[in-house]
């Protein structure tokens, strides 16, 4: 039974995983479309939190996280924001979905960057598959988004949170919103400090017992 858009309810990481599984292999929707409706999601909410500041610097991961990152990046491209693209990682570990659409941004000359600095920080490190302590670099990176002074948009989980626990592993960051996708993850009830205000979006397909 399909259930009310707006009813309330969280997913565990396996929830989320399922879920995510269920809508590849039983309705049939590339991982790509999810991923462009994902980053197309978090691109309006970082375009309402702008206002009328126009530099974002989107922080990517090599994984899905990331991928929602490049195609946010795009769309606020499209929009007129300047943005700049910070890649945390191996590009040679870059998943399909993640590196064509890095691949497209590469082609419509975005700039990539090696610093964090803007208006506000896109966080699209590390997603609810995160389960181990977090190394170098990126302990390294969370902390210069945390002390950045800029706010920041964090892309399903806030980077470093245990979206079970909500409690970081090792370190986490500190967002001041957090586009979630389909339903909240059960560790946000306990991770405000992390989580900031959360806006949860269906990115195409809504929720089902």
């Amino acid at each position: 039974m399909q259930l009310k858009r707006h009813q309330k309810l969280s997913f565990s990481v396996k929830q989320a995983k399922a879920f995510d599984k269920y809508a590849r292999e039983k309705l049939g929707i590339p991982s790509i479309i999810l991923m462009e409706n994902a980053g197309r999601d978090v691109a309006e909410e970082a375009l309402r939190m702008l206002g009328k500041k126009k530099r974002v610097t989107v922080v990517c991961g090599v994984g899905n996280n990331g991928g929602d990152g490049f195609v946010a990046a795009r769309h606020l491209i499209n929009a007129g924001i300047k943005v700049s693209i910070l890649i945390v990682g191996k590009l040679s570990k870059l998943k399909p979905g993640p590196k064509t659409n890095y691949n497209i941004l590469k082609k419509m000359k975005a700039k990539f960057t090696k610093k964090i600095d803007g208006d506000l920080i896109i966080d699209a490190l590390f997603g609810i598959g995160l389960n181990s302590s977090i190394r170098e670099p990126y302990i390294r990176v969370i902390r210069a988004i945390n002390n950045s002074g800029i706010r920041v948009l964090a892309v399903d989980v806030p980077s470093g949170l245990d979206a079970d626990t909500g409690k970081p592993l090792e370190i986490a960051v500190r967002a001041r919103k957090t586009v979630t996708f389909v339903a909240p993850k059960k560790g946000f009830s306990r991770a405000g400090k992390y989580c900031g205000k959360i806006v949860t979006k269906d990115i195409g397909i809504t929720t089902r017992k």
